[in-house]
């Protein structure tokens, strides 16, 4: 067991902060979770706060402008709305969320000489034109289209990372996270496997966008997280970016059908235009992150699928949710 740290996660009410989060605690660490619930849930941090107590504090914040005046020892950096839907809402909120939000805990983390975690994403590859993608390629981002604000976003905060570093020589680690997945997620969130399971659990028309052959690769919501601390574990010379995903590759119509084979749902599959931008490949390749963490995903989507569809399960029908 590590030496118990304070931590701060901005982002911790959300989806993968929340896991993040219980998975620190139950190391036995001081947790300081800073969210200002645009995504995240304070329900998601409720059960960690009755097991845990005092060794976790929840401040309602944005990251923008929050103001922490605890000393800790390392920070990630979680805040962000995630998925489609709920970025391009604020497109403006979205990009300075990133950037400002990059800003204050690098000044942090500057300030206490503590490790600071980037939670970058595989949108920073945009549409890839390379194939699977690795943690040399550029990408091919529309810098003004509908999803810019997120993926042009989270490659600035990159930039503010890299930068910090060689200035100031920060300890820095940056995450390129691809396609999460698991319990917990926002039933509104809007990304492609609650969508499909909540459509196919209530009976209704599962909504394909194209024809279903793009494709993209799923990591259960455990293994990212696992990705996420061994990054932060490693020497302070390796930076990053690395790449954090399973490299099992799906067509969105495949899932489709995993999904309806699962709950026993005779919803029909109903196609709608493809979204502006919308990557038609997505598969990391995570060499890098085997070598030098080292870490892989454990999970395939067989096996993080049913504990996701239970959990979904459990919403709809107000029971308490299964563990996973």
């Amino acid at each position: 067991m590590p030496s118990p740290k304070r931590i701060l996660v901005t982002g911790g009410a959300g989806f993968l902060g929340s896991h993040l989060t219980e998975a620190l605690l139950k190391e036995g660490h001081a947790v300081f979770v800073v969210d200002n619930l645009w995504t995240g849930r304070k329900e998601n941090l409720e059960p960690l706060r009755k097991e845990y107590g005092e060794r976790l504090t929840f401040l309602c914040q944005d990251v923008r402008e929050m103001d922490f005046c605890q000393e800790v020892q390392e920070i990630y950096n979680l805040a962000c709305p995630a998925s489609p839907p709920a970025y391009q809402q604020d497109p403006l909120a979205t990009t300075l969320t990133c950037v400002q939000g990059a800003l204050k805990v690098l000044e942090l983390a500057d300030r206490w000489h503590a490790r600071v975690l980037q939670a970058s994403t595989s949108e920073v590859y945009g549409d890839a034109l390379q194939h699977p993608q690795n943690e040399e390629y550029w990408g091919n981002v529309n810098p003004h289209g509908p999803r810019s604000c997120y993926d042009e976003g989270k490659r600035v905060a990159e930039s503010l990372f890299f930068d910090y570093r060689r200035t100031r020589g920060t300890a820095i680690k940056v995450a390129r996270i691809f396609n999460s997945y698991g319990p917990q997620m926002d039933p509104q969130d809007g990304r492609v496997v609650s969508n499909f399971i909540l459509q196919a659990l209530r009976q209704e028309p599962i909504t394909l966008y194209g024809d279903g052959s793009q494709t993209r690769s799923f990591c259960y919501c455990q293994d990212t997280i696992r990705g996420l601390m061994a990054l932060m574990a490693t020497p302070e010379e390796f930076t990053g970016p690395v790449n954090i995903g399973n490299p099992g590759e799906y067509t969105i119509r495949e899932l489709a059908e995993k999904i309806l084979a699962l709950t026993g749902s005779a919803s029909p599959l109903v196609y709608r235009p493809l979204p502006v931008d919308d990557p038609k490949k997505r598969r990391p390749d995570i060499s890098l992150a085997r070598q030098a963490l080292p870490w892989e995903p454990r999970l395939s989507l067989d096996q993080g699928l049913p504990p996701t569809v239970h959990y979904f399960q459990s919403l709809l029908s107000n029971s308490p949710c299964p563990t996973p």
